[in-house]
């Protein structure tokens, strides 16, 4: 039951990005340039993403297990880190000059994009260099 709700879940996860054109760099571009051509339609894609996800979490914070009667592990802090903030400007950052965010490119990897795949590289370098420098200086 777990797969087939992983599967499902995916499923509708990538089609929401297809029909809401998260998957089209130039559409996303167009949504970060405020200052010339600016594409507003991305800006609902999130408020309604954010208006589901605020019941969805309402729903199930107080439940101790999901659907599939596994142990349900919510983020216990709230507070903001220079961490944080520092990294979800370099993902902004990024999303906003190479048109991709992490799902989406991976979905437009799956079509043989050049551009999602030096996306995918470039990402998992910013990872495994995170890990390098802020990890292995915590051991």
């Amino acid at each position: 039951m777990k797969n087939g709700m992983t599967f499902i879940s995916g499923l509708i996860f990538g089609l929401g990005l297809m029909i809401s054109g998260m998957t089209n760099p130039a559409k996303v571009m167009g949504f970060f340039d405020i200052a010339g051509h600016w594409d507003p339609s991305l800006a609902f894609v999130m408020l309604g993403g954010i208006a589901i996800a605020f019941f969805g979490f309402r729903y199930i914070e107080n439940k101790k297990q999901t659907l599939c009667n596994e142990a349900l592990h919510l983020p216990g802090t709230t507070h903001l880190s220079k961490e944080l903030v520092i990294g979800s400007l370099l993902f902004g950052a990024g999303w906003a000059l190479a048109g991709f965010c992490p799902g989406p490119a991976l979905l437009v990897l799956g079509t043989g994009s050049k551009q999602a795949g030096l996306f995918v590289i470039a990402m998992l370098v910013g990872m495994h260099g995170h890990d390098y420098l802020f990890k292995a200086g915590k051991k």
